[in-house]
């Protein structure tokens, strides 16, 4: 049985490139407090240090045949740990802004909503005050605003003085603003 802790970590790379995982687990044991000391200072979160370690060690052992390490064990090791730590940060600010959009999207939706329920109150209440005018003065406003006809043609197709129809107007007008004024329930 070989004791791999005595062996320089040159040695264990190519052991470990040739599928031996006793040499693997010595590379691991040997580097995990300095690495996991490393990742906690700069995330500040024990899990996800474990975790990138661990996720680093795991591509190590997957590309062991094939992976490069132009010098020295420990500084290579640094170096997928950096990387890994970069790509958790860059995740990070990814699912912040999907957060954000997606709380935006929802505020949107809120607001069009509460929009639209005011909307349809406003115009209910609106309508309802309408249809409480005196018959002449709703039939004068309605052709006026739903209509869009003109105080003449609102005369001739009444047939009742132009004066007569502004005047009701007028007064549909001003008794509409103070229903609605007094009633800001709506709001």
């Amino acid at each position: 049985m070989n004791t791999y802790s005595n062996f320089p970590d040159v040695q264990l790379v190519d052991l470990m490139r040739e599928s031996d995982d006793a040499a693997f687990i010595e590379i691991f044991n040997r580097y995990y407090i300095l690495l996991f000391s490393f990742t906690c200072r700069r995330l500040n979160d024990k899990e996800v240090s474990k975790d990138l370690i661990y996720d680093a060690f795991a591509y190590i052992w997957e590309k062991r045949d094939t992976i490069n390490i132009p010098g020295e064990l420990i500084a290579f090791l640094y170096t997928v740990i950096k990387n890994r730590i970069v790509d958790h940060y860059k995740h990070q600010k990814v699912r912040q802004k999907y957060v954000e959009d997606f709380q935006r999207c929802l505020d949107q939706r809120q607001n069009s909503t509460d929009h639209l329920v005011r909307h349809n109150y406003l115009n209910a209440r609106i309508e309802r005050e309408i249809a409480a005018l005196p018959e002449k003065m709703r039939v004068v406003f309605e052709l006026s605003r739903k209509k869009a006809m003109n105080r003449q043609e609102i005369s001739e197709h009444l047939d009742m003085p132009e004066n007569t129809v502004k005047t009701n107007l007028q007064r549909a007008l001003r008794i509409l603003r103070g229903k609605l004024e007094l009633d800001k329930s709506y709001e």
